[in-house]
């Protein structure tokens, strides 16, 4: 670590130090003991490769250049090495983005130094590697080639004899940096690659632009200018090509620069490319988005309710099998891949969970039963969030993984622990013009521009499935971000998108249009309540603009055995119906109820029992009872060597309306939401963009101060308080410590130590997280951490007075 990048940046004011935690909060988890540890921090290669993945495109070339150039560059020379590669560098626009560039470089702690001196940060030249392309300087590039080979390679070049012992070519010094020296002239570079033939000069073309590294077999031979014989052979014998490997060459930087005529990027561009696309009427937008929010909400909640019901199965390897998505995509008459979607934010946000290791059950869990009572739009504010922090990733479900395994839905190899980011990055592009439908190209191509470092094949993928997930949940509508979804995206809260989005809801109805065919139709979104009961009562006929629900005996049955009476049944239709019960419906509904329950089944293994004897006669001469091996134990009870729920089944086929009797002769209902598992305490709280708040950053960086104070001076620890150790209740002290935290102030605290021994401390606060505060403690003088529930009080710094 740069002893003058530590005194630069101790000689940063706070509010800049305060600026370069908030973009790079990794430099405070945990607060650094002094400005020497983070500087530490900021260069180390894992932090610099974060901030560099935030980098776009042309500030990105701004460092690369930096990182390329030697010794500090002034920002002259800066600005006229990147003007070969830009159109227009002599505007005023361009200089004003140079400038502020520099600046925002400066904050985040990678280059430092004045405008007339600028410098890379200590660990940047590492992590950047091959910088716009490049290959590495000759010295690097030959640094594994015998001083022998290096004297021969000098020779060739032009800089002196080849039989000098020591591999120093003409004696001037190491031969690497001759090597080095010779390459970086121009006169030396041109006629070297003026000597080659024109094979050998296009595979250095094929180079120059990047990758400079390829493959060839035998790099490490040895040939002289005055012997080679192909074009690899030309190229190695006058260092135009470095063997960095049995099989691998790469051309030093030096040829590089050379070949592309002294520039470093071949073309750039300060601002980033014009968005393609369709413009779209906001408010068009924003309702086509609510109905879509809204029908995503209404199929989640089908689906927990159904799963209520007839849950599927867990797979041995954790997911769900393609013949239950299938089926799930029947009932909601979805594609499957919609299917897979709202099946998966399902599962993320805690509704749904598995009942059990092996041979469990998809199942709703508790947390399910609190969110389907909430309103429609905070239901999909939970759910939308939910999608845009998890790291799963519907869009794969169907294909297949390394090993050519089919990767179901809910199974634990759909995890991206990309995926989160590049949702927020594509919805960036999307707010960064209101009413306006980008194609996928050009939403690709922005992304390209703003974070370089992360392309790739995954990465677009990733894209395109965001944007078709984000239509189908209702962030987006007619593909341009709507209202309530830039809310949702730009953190002003849940419940702000909540706002935004429950105007633009349609309004629930609680009334339906029955027929006399037995349908009842249903002109918009019912009522939760009365959609669930109509759920129970009638099954789904069509959906559409209208559903449809059609009344049948198994229907009105199942409802029955819900614990619903014909009376109120029919009471809830002439309530919720705008035409009176049709004559049909409800001569139905009288005849199932007259016919349900009169036979009662229970275990014997199991039994049927019936106050009409001539019924039980009925049963026992029927051929299909056969096999339920019946036998008669009274003239009201007959018992069976079947299950009870077989034989329910059975004397349904026959046409009977039996239920099932519990061993103490009560009747056994059958609801929806009895059957629930075990999850997640509370639904998910995603987690807050954006880096550390400004109250918490302003604390660390006070905190590190004072420790880069006590570090420098090497000040003794304040001697601990005498008298009796501060005790308060918990709750008024956590309100203290954020309020000294806020301030900046000193706090008096008791602390118990891992040996239960109550201490005194005189602290200054920096932060409160996980259960921990960071804080620098003036009795030890350096920064510590601990644990809150060790805290036994807290008072002013007077007090010890």
């Amino acid at each position: 670590m740069s002893t003058e990048f530590t005194e630069w940046l101790r000689g940063r004011s706070d509010d800049q130090l305060r600026a370069l935690v908030t973009a790079r909060p990794e430099l405070i988890t945990p607060v650094p003991a002094h400005v020497e540890g983070l500087a530490g921090r900021a260069s180390s290669p894992s932090a610099i490769g974060r901030v560099l993945d935030r980098l776009d495109r042309f500030t990105l070339a701004v460092l690369e250049t930096l990182a390329v150039l030697p010794g500090p560059v002034p920002h002259r020379s800066l600005r006229t090495q990147l003007a070969r590669a830009l159109p227009g560098a002599a505007d005023a626009a361009f200089r004003a983005r140079l400038k502020e560039t520099v600046e925002r470089l400066r904050t985040l702690a990678l280059v430092y130094g004045p405008d007339g001196a600028l410098v890379p940060a200590p660990g940047v030249r590492e992590v950047l590697d091959c910088p716009a392309g490049l290959g590495p300087p000759a010295v690097e590039a030959f640094r594994h080639h015998p001083p022998e080979r290096l004297a021969e390679l000098v020779h060739d070049v032009g800089g002196g004899d080849a039989d000098d012992s020591n591999g120093n070519g003409n004696g001037n010094g190491n031969g690497k940096e001759t090597l080095a020296r010779l390459l970086g002239d121009p006169e030396v570079a041109g006629r070297l690659v003026e000597e080659v033939s024109p094979q050998a000069r296009a595979a250095l073309n094929e180079l120059a632009w990047g990758p400079a590294s390829g493959r060839v077999p035998n790099a490490r031979r040895e040939v002289r200018a005055a012997t080679a014989q192909s074009p690899i052979e030309q190229l190695l014998a006058r260092a135009l090509l470095a063997a960095t490997g049995e099989e691998t060459v790469v051309l030093p930087r030096e040829v590089g620069l050379f070949l592309r005529g002294g520039r470093i990027h071949r073309d750039l561009s300060a601002v980033p490319p014009a968005m393609e696309g369709t413009a779209r009427d906001q408010g068009l937008a924003d309702r086509t988005a609510a109905g879509q929010a809204f029908a995503f909400v209404r199929a989640v909640e089908e689906l927990c309710e159904r799963w209520s019901v007839d849950p599927p199965g867990v797979l041995r390897s954790g997911g769900l099998a393609v013949r239950d998505l299938k089926r799930v995509s029947a009932l909601l008459d979805l594609p499957e891949w919609v299917a897979g979607l709202i099946v998966e934010v399902a599962h993320a946000t805690g509704l749904l969970a598995a009942s059990g290791a092996v041979d469990g059950d998809w199942l709703p869990t508790p947390v399910y039963d609190g969110w389907r009572v909430k309103a429609t739009e905070d239901r999909w504010v939970i759910l939308a969030s939910t999608w845009l922090t998890m790291d799963r990733v519907p869009g794969v479900i169907g294909e297949r993984d390394d090993r050519d395994r089919l990767l179901n839905a809910l199974h634990a190899d759909l995890r991206r622990p990309a995926a989160p980011e590049v949702r927020g990055a594509t919805l960036g592009v999307l707010a960064a013009d209101p009413g306006f439908a980008p194609a996928l190209t050009s939403v690709l191509d922005r992304l390209a521009w703003e974070q370089p470092r992360r392309r790739g094949g995954h990465r677009d993928q990733l894209v395109e499935f965001t944007l078709r997930e984000a239509e189908q949940i209702g962030v987006t509508g007619l593909g341009a971000l709507s209202a309530h979804g830039r809310a949702l995206l730009t953190g002003r809260g849940g419940g702000t998108a909540a706002e935004i989005l429950a105007p633009l809801l349609p309004e629930p109805l609680d009334h339906v249009l029955l027929q006399a065919d037995l349908t009842a139709v249903a002109p918009g979104p019912l009522t939760s309540e009365l959609r669930r009961w109509l759920a129970l009562a009638a099954d789904v006929e069509s959906t559409g603009g209208a559903t449809v629900y059609r009344f049948g005996e198994r229907s009105i049955r199942r409802a029955l055995d819900a614990g619903q009476g014909a009376d109120e049944m029919l009471a809830v239709l002439e309530r919720h119906s705008t035409t009176p019960v049709p004559q049909p419906l409800s001569y139905l509904v009288t005849d199932v109820a007259r016919r349900h329950g009169r036979i009662r089944v229970g275990s014997a293994s199991a039994y049927v029992r019936c106050d009409d004897p001539s019924m039980l006669d009925e049963v026992l001469a029927d051929r299909r009872a056969v096999p339920l091996r019946l036998r008669r134990l009274a003239p009201t009870v007959i018992a069976s060597q079947t299950s009870r729920q077989a034989l329910v089944d059975a004397l349904r086929a026959m046409g009977h309306a039996p239920m099932a009797e519990s061993p103490d002769g009560d009747l056994v209902l059958a609801r929806l939401d009895v059957r629930r598992t075990e999850g997640p305490p509370q639904l998910r709280v995603p987690a807050a963009p954006g880096g550390p708040e400004t109250d918490v950053a302003a604390a660390a960086i006070r905190a590190v101060r004072a420790g880069d104070a006590a570090h420098r001076t090497r000040r003794p620890p304040v001697a601990a308080p005498s008298g009796q150790v501060p005790r308060s209740p918990a709750t008024e002290t956590i309100v203290a410590l954020r309020e000294a935290i806020r301030q900046g102030s000193q706090v008096w605290i008791g602390y118990l130590d891992s040996q239960g021994n109550a201490t005194s401390r005189i602290l200054e606060p920096a932060r409160m997280e996980g259960g921990y505060l960071t804080a620098y403690d003036e009795t030890r003088a350096a920064v510590h951490r601990f644990a809150l529930h060790r805290i036994t009080g807290i008072t002013d710094v007077t007090d010890t007075v």
